[in-house]
């Protein structure tokens, strides 16, 4: 990865989505690089959940696990930029690692990645008629998909560093300038678990590594 890429894309969070596309479930104008070295331009399809990349080039198939993908980009059109992807190893357990899509949101001495995936939920609905319906005045049920992200950080002495949503957990990512960044969050009332913010954040920290 090269040192100092920085992707200011907003995603639209928490939505409730009905019979709307993902953009998981979007074939996206892209290239894909593998371990191999062998570039394959045409339309992609990623799944993030199952570590695989679909390319469709003249209208032929062809689909890539992550042990085989060192890196692919995006243009994705939902929100007009593009989106990078690279293979890394993540340890699943003890002394065991296996390479899994991250996507780049932040790329410097300290990078910020993530992961999507779509979540199926259910949550409550409340009548809104003035006269009692089939459902009546009681609320009631309805499933909705929405985007989760599960955000980490990496930097080449500790490896992929899972970031559990904790605000206390936060800090402990930037250990050299700790008081600093706590400063910086404070006075531009950033957010724990906003990838906008997360992205000032990260970027913050490492302009101070490189002064």
């Amino acid at each position: 990865m090269q040192k100092g890429i920085l992707y200011l894309y907003v995603f639209v969070l928490s939505l409730p989505v009905f019979g709307q596309e993902f953009p998981s479930e979007i074939w996206h104008s892209g290239k894909l690089v593998l371990l191999s070295e062998d570039t394959i331009t045409g339309k992609l399809k990623y799944d993030l959940e199952n570590d695989l990349v679909q390319v469709n080039v003249r209208n032929v198939l062809q689909t890539y696990s992550a042990r085989k993908i060192l890196y692919f980009e995006i243009f994705d059109e939902t929100i007009e930029s593009y989106r990078h992807f690279y293979a890394l190893p993540y340890q699943v357990q003890a002394n065991y690692e296996v390479p899994l899509l991250f996507e780049v949101l932040y790329e410097g001495e300290l990078s910020l990645l993530c992961r999507e995936e779509i979540v199926n939920e259910t949550v409550p609905q409340y009548n809104s008629y003035p006269y009692p319906n089939y459902y009546g005045n009681s609320p009631y049920n309805q499933s909705r998909s929405r985007l989760n992200y599960k955000y980490y950080f990496f930097n080449e002495r500790d490896g992929i560093q899972n970031y559990n949503m904790k605000k206390n957990e936060l800090l402990t990512f930037f250990k050299k300038n700790q008081q600093q960044v706590k400063q910086y969050i404070k006075k531009n009332k950033l957010k724990y678990d906003s990838m906008r913010d997360l992205v000032r954040i990260t970027a913050y920290y490492n302009a101070l590594l490189d002064s």
